[in-house]
């Protein structure tokens, strides 16, 4: 058995504007020391104000993908994104339960600029194959009350979800607070041992474009390298946070983040 080399292997669809999906989830992992590579499930037409098209790949197509990389180049962690239907989301599962590495699973079902990625009859089905799989789950509040019915509106409300989200078979819940009124955002990370913490300022932008992809592709490359859990979400947590600082104001609308800056503070 090698050790861990940081190869994330990301199953999601493609965003045309680069600011989140599969183009957020390999500038994420990069930057973070990882090496990244893709099963792309759907190609987006989309920029910083909306997804104006959405174009599923064949089931075989993103299998194909899958398998191509993990039998040659192999991978340390997975991360799961935008999945569509329900027959990918149950090829996906299949695909997870042969690769043996841990899984950092995105639920994403709706777009920052409210459109909806996931069909109602799929939440389903992320709920019963996708959360069981998952080494490390990263809902929102809106994905979070889907998935378990639970209102999330307080700190409350993100612990009874995610204890939730455990009980359905999740090794570990990171809920994210960024939907969660109040000055202070605070994510929560669950696992059967205790929970941990991670809160700051909210900052006053509309550059968060991605932040759910990004995030959940740090953790993943975090865990990669061979990362404890937690170490691996405090790094990428602090890498988002400081992302969104310094993003770089592009497009008319929610726009992208700045996933380069530790290359360039590393020069």
């Amino acid at each position: 058995m090698t050790s861990p080399a940081g190869r994330v292997l990301i199953i999601a669809g493609s965003d045309s504007g680069g600011g989140a999906g599969i183009q957020a989830d390999i500038k994420a992992v990069t930057a973070l020391g990882g090496y990244a590579a893709t099963a792309i499930t759907a190609v987006t037409v989309q920029n910083t104000l909306g997804v104006h098209g959405v174009h599923p790949l064949p089931l075989d197509l993103i299998e194909a993908q899958a398998r191509a990389v993990l039998d040659d180049i192999g991978a340390d962690a997975l991360k799961t994104g935008m999945l569509g239907g329900v027959e990918v989301v149950e090829r996906v599962a299949a695909i997870l339960d042969t690769s043996g590495a841990p899984a950092v699973v995105d639920p994403v079902m709706i777009a920052k600029g409210g459109a909806p990625l996931l069909p109602d009859e799929a939440v389903q089905a992320v709920r019963s194959l996708m959360v069981p799989r998952a080494a490390l789950l990263t809902p929102n509040a809106p994905e979070a009350e889907a998935l378990t019915g639970v209102a999330v509106a307080d700190l409350d409300g993100q612990r009874r979800a995610g204890e939730a989200l455990l009980a359905l078979g999740a090794r570990a819940v990171l809920m994210k607070g960024g939907h969660v009124p109040g000055g202070t955002v605070i994510d929560l990370l669950l696992t059967p041992s205790g929970e941990t913490l991670l809160e700051g300022p909210r900052l006053d932008t509309r550059h968060t474009h991605g932040t759910g992809c990004t995030l959940a592709s740090a953790c993943a490359a975090g865990l990669a390298k061979g990362m404890p859990l937690e170490a691996a979400v405090a790094e990428a947590w602090a890498y988002v946070a400081e992302a969104i600082r310094r993003a770089p104001g592009l497009g008319q609308g929610h726009g992208p983040l700045d996933h380069g800056w530790p290359l360039r503070d590393a020069r």
